[in-house]
């Protein structure tokens, strides 16, 4: 489906899920909406121009783009569904009622693009706030590469676990872990993660989830190093792949 739009997210519920990972822009008006970029573009989103930056559009204007128009080339697999709109967050967090899974909800923030966003306080006491309205703050995971969000999540509610993604470098996940105000999860790309890295974290009592691995030859390895999930573009293969294993339910 349509990555991070509401079709999209229901098929992950429909096959079991654990959760779903999401990615946040905001709008001029101030509204947490859900994009894995700051930009509005095509082949996925078509709109009244050819480009456009989330950050300096009203909702009413993003929902003038259409981003289901077409399927992305990079997943061959992926269905166009035309008419798609780009949703909120608050209509995500509204799918809670759907089952028992988690939201690990990232936020898209650039240290060196300061227009695209608002200040990493203001970006994390939108999101919190928006988490303690749909009471669901046992079910939400804030994750992020910019660490300034989970530094003022944390002030902003404890209670809410952080993620610290990484994404390259050499730094032990413990120590990753302390810069980002001491998240419960680690979260490195999937080729970053070795037994001594996984095996220092757990004896610290952290959890290590893996992104974005969709191959069996890429899963395997982080089953065998005891990695305590895995973020994937495709979560039927790797449920049916976990399950053959006895590893999940």
């Amino acid at each position: 489906m349509p990555e991070n739009t509401i079709p999209a997210f229901e098929y992950a519920i429909s096959v079991g899920a654990d959760a779903l990972e999401l990615d946040l822009a905001v709008t001029k008006d101030n509204v947490l909406v859900v994009s894995h970029d700051p930009y509005l573009h095509g082949p996925m989103c078509k709109g009244p121009v050819e480009k456009a930056t989330i950050r300096e559009l009203t909702l009413a204007q993003l929902r003038e783009w259409d981003c289901g128009a077409q399927a992305n080339p990079l997943f061959k697999q992926q269905k166009a569904l035309p008419g798609t709109k780009m949703p909120t967050l608050d209509e995500v967090l509204k799918l809670a009622r759907k089952g028992k899974f988690e939201f690990n909800i990232e936020t898209k923030i650039f240290a060196a693009k300061p227009e695209l966003t608002p200040s990493p306080e203001e970006f994390a006491s939108l999101l919190v706030k928006a988490i303690e309205k749909h009471k669901l703050v046992g079910r939400c995971i804030i994750q992020s590469f910019d660490f300034r969000t989970l530094v003022a999540s944390r002030k902003l509610n404890p209670r809410i676990r952080l993620s610290a993604l990484l994404e390259r470098g050499n730094k032990d996940f413990v120590t990753i872990s302390k810069e980002a105000a001491n998240a419960e999860i680690v979260s490195p790309h999937y080729k970053l993660v070795t037994p001594e890295k996984v095996e220092a974290a757990h004896d610290a009592g952290l959890v290590v989830v893996p992104w974005t691995a969709n191959d069996p030859k890429d899963w395997d390895p982080l089953i065998d190093v005891k990695s305590d999930a895995i973020i994937t573009d495709d979560p039927d293969a790797l449920l049916k792949y976990l399950r053959k294993k006895k590893l999940h339910k």
